[in-house]
């Protein structure tokens, strides 16, 4: 048995091959992400993992679309999405498979 707490780990990545982590994996990564609201990161996208976003509560945009508490969104390889917190919210990601350094900015020139 093994045991942890998610105010240990890092932005709430709790499952995959980074320390620290309550299951070491390279098969996937999982995290509880908590997001006040005007909280934003840019457009980015990953080359190998596709990655599941629940929305547990509050509203964010994604894909250019407000999604809310129930909804999934599924990113495949290469789907590219910002991120903004319309409201507080609270998410569970799931990246398959895990792949550290899968993460590119997408460089928009204006």
């Amino acid at each position: 048995m093994n045991s942890a707490n998610l105010q240990d780990m890092i932005g709430g990545w709790f499952v995959g091959a980074f320390s620290p982590a309550a299951l070491k994996t390279d098969s996937c990564e999982v995290a509880v992400k908590k997001y006040k609201a005007g909280d934003y990161e840019a457009a980015h996208y990953h080359a190998i993992a596709t990655e599941v976003t629940l929305i547990v509560s509050g509203r964010v945009r994604m894909c250019g679309r407000e999604w809310g508490g129930g909804d999934i969104i599924v990113l495949s390889p290469a789907d590219e999405t910002d991120f903004e917190a319309l409201t507080d919210v609270i998410s569970v990601v799931v990246k398959v498979p895990g792949a550290l350094g899968d993460k590119y900015l997408v460089d928009r020139v204006n």
